[in-house]
C-alpha cells in the first residue's frame, strides 16, 4: 500500500502518484476522490489551468508554482482512475507526450532541417494533418476540441480554415463583415426579442467576426476582453466610491449621473 512518507530516493512525481493511489485505495482512501470519475474532475482541471493563467498574470513565481502543482495534480487523477480501469496511467500519458514531441520536432531529434521558419510551420501542420488522420479525423477542422472557451475555439476553427485558403485577406474585408453583421442584428432587433433562436444566431455571427478582426490584426480576443473587463471593473467601482463619498446609494443614482461619473473615470 502506498504511503504519504517520501523515500530518500522517490522521485517528486512518483510520490506524488503514490498520494493519488493511496487517496484512491478502495480501504483506506479518501472518500471524496473515491467518488471522483473523469467526468467530474473536468471542471476542476479547467479551473487549474485558468488559476495558472492567472499566477502567470501576476508574476509571483511561488504562485505559480502552487498552480502547476495543482494542474498537475489533474493530470496524476485522471491517470490514476484511468489506471484502475485498466485503459492507461501516468507512465503512458508521460511517454505518449514524449513521442508527439519527438515526431513534431524532426529537426531537433532528427535530422530533418528546414529552410525557414514558414517551412517549419508547413511540415509541423503535415504532422498534425497525419495524426488527425491517424485518429480517423482527417477533416480539417476535425480536432479541435469542442470544450474549449467560445472564443478560444472561435479563433481555432478560423486558423484552420485560414491554412488552405479560406480567410480574408487583411482587415479590411472583415471590417466590412462586421458592419453586414451589425446590420443583421439591427434588423433582427427591429422585429422584437422574441426570436431568440434568430438574435442569438446573428449576435453569433457578429463575434464571430470580431474575434476574426482581432486574429487578423495580431491581437488575441481573449486578452483583449479580459483587459476591457478589467477596465470596466475599474471604472464602475471608480462610480461605487463617488457614490459612497457622496453618501448616495448606487441603487438611487439616474444612469445619468452614472454615466457621468463613468465618462469622469474614462478621463482618469
Amino acid at each position: 500500500m502506498p504511503n504519504e512518507t517520501a523515500h530518500p530516493h522517490e522521485t517528486a512525481i512518483a510520490r506524488l502518484i503514490a498520494i493519488m493511489a493511496r487517496l484512491r485505495d478502495p480501504d483506506e482512501g479518501c472518500a471524496w476522490d473515491l467518488q471522483q470519475t473523469h467526468e467530474t474532475i473536468v471542471p476542476y482541471t479547467i479551473e487549474e489551468a485558468y488559476e495558472v493563467a492567472e499566477a502567470v498574470k501576476s508574476g509571483n513565481p511561488d504562485e505559480l508554482k502552487d498552480e502547476l502543482g495543482d494542474l498537475l495534480l489533474q493530470v496524476v487523477f485522471q491517470a490514476r482512475i484511468a489506471e484502475e480501469a485498466n485503459t492507461f496511467d501516468f507512465e503512458a500519458v508521460a511517454k505518449a507526450i514524449s513521442t508527439k514531441m519527438v515526431r513534431r520536432h524532426p529537426h531537433i531529434f532528427g535530422e530533418t532541417t528546414y529552410r525557414n521558419r514558414a517551412e517549419q510551420r508547413e511540415a509541423w501542420e503535415a504532422i498534425k494533418a497525419e495524426e488527425r488522420k491517424e485518429k480517423n479525423k482527417s477533416g480539417i477542422l476535425d480536432g479541435v476540441a469542442t470544450t474549449l472557451p467560445p472564443v478560444m475555439r472561435a479563433v481555432k476553427l478560423q486558423k484552420r480554415a485560414g491554412r488552405v485558403g479560406f480567410d480574408w485577406p487583411d482587415p479590411a474585408p472583415v471590417m466590412a463583415k462586421i458592419r453586414e453583421e451589425l446590420d443583421e442584428v439591427e434588423t433582427e432587433l427591429a422585429q422584437g426579442t422574441d426570436n431568440k433562436s434568430g438574435l442569438e444566431g446573428e449576435i453569433g455571427d457578429l463575434l464571430f467576426a470580431v474575434i476574426n478582426l482581432a486574429r487578423k490584426t495580431g491581437i488575441d480576443p481573449d486578452v483583449a476582453l479580459t483587459r476591457t473587463n478589467e477596465k470596466f471593473i475599474n471604472r464602475f467601482n471608480s462610480i461605487e466610491e463617488k457614490a459612497k463619498s457622496t453618501n448616495q446609494r448606487m441603487e438611487d443614482l439616474s444612469l445619468n449621473q452614472m454615466e457621468e461619473w463613468w465618462q469622469q473615470a474614462k478621463q482618469r
